[in-house]
């Protein structure tokens, strides 16, 4: 807990708070600002300018097309405001964000965020005053408003008291470098497809060996880049993939004219004969 009794707090910068307002007031992440769980803090740079018209921008020296953000309100709004720090501007030149980052900042107690906006921010703001930078992937958006919601409910999740089942937070995709295996719930058979006959056994130990079965041979299938990042198939996972064949994993449905990268089109799965 820090000075303000939140196990987290986190600052956003932004010249659109309205925005960002609603979306962090919802959902999990709202219930958790409203119990004092989590503190997140929207700060409109529009508050920290000098000028009757609340300028934060200005046409860039050299011309081109475009508007720059001032460097004046955002060293002033981070210097009045003192938000705790790492200091993160969102941008697409910044450190790949994902859910190993996620982690380290649930831990951290507190962070902040600044969005970029326009043609982007005054650099004197990226030497002078940021930290680091953070990039949520490898497109461009028309400002760091959408990228902030993402590390901001990527990391909340994480904090403890946020989800109502803290497990859920541990066994998801990406934690372990791999992909969630599938999920169930009833009735145990819609439209003749049936739940996988072993998740009703109540023989845990098999049921947890399925899964993890399930979810490394999702991963080899869509996405062996991350598994390759892990150094591929252990001995014993590949044992275990050797006790749960394909044939007793349930088939992926696809929808018509869709395919995953690197993968060929299936075909739709057909429910269970009568």
């Amino acid at each position: 807990m820090g000075d303000t009794g939140v196990a987290m707090e986190i600052h956003v910068f932004t010249v659109l708070p309205q925005i960002l307002e609603p979306a962090l007031d919802g959902g999990l992440l709202g219930r958790a600002r409203r119990e004092g769980v989590v503190g997140v803090v929207i700060h409109d740079l529009r508050d920290h300018t000098t000028d009757r018209h609340r300028s934060v921008d200005d046409t860039p020296f050299g011309g081109g097309a475009g508007m720059v953000l001032a460097p004046e309100p955002i060293f002033r709004a981070v210097e009045e405001t003192g938000p705790p720090r790492p200091l993160f501007l969102l941008g697409p030149g910044g450190r790949r964000f994902d859910q190993a980052l996620a982690v380290e900042l649930a831990g951290s107690g507190g962070f902040s965020l600044l969005c970029g906006r326009y043609e982007g921010v005054d650099e004197r703001v990226r030497e002078h005053l940021v930290d680091d930078e953070l990039s949520i992937g490898d497109y461009v958006l028309a400002g760091g408003e959408a990228a902030a919601f993402v590390v901001v409910e990527a990391v909340t999740r994480l904090v403890p008291g946020v989800m109502g089942n803290e497990e859920s937070g541990v066994d998801e995709s990406f934690s372990g470098g791999l992909l969630e295996y599938p999920h169930y719930t009833r009735p145990a058979e819609f439209r003749q497809w049936a739940v996988p006959e072993i998740l009703r056994s109540g023989d845990h130990g098999r049921i947890a060996r399925w899964r993890r079965a399930q979810a490394l041979r999702r991963t080899l299938e869509r996405r062996p880049d991350l598994l390759a990042a892990r150094g591929g198939l252990s001995a014993e996972e590949e044992r275990l993939l050797l006790e749960f064949p394909p044939d007793e994993s349930p088939v992926v449905v696809t929808p018509p004219g869709v395919a995953y990268p690197g993968r060929s089109r299936r075909p739709r799965q057909e429910p269970n004969a009568p």
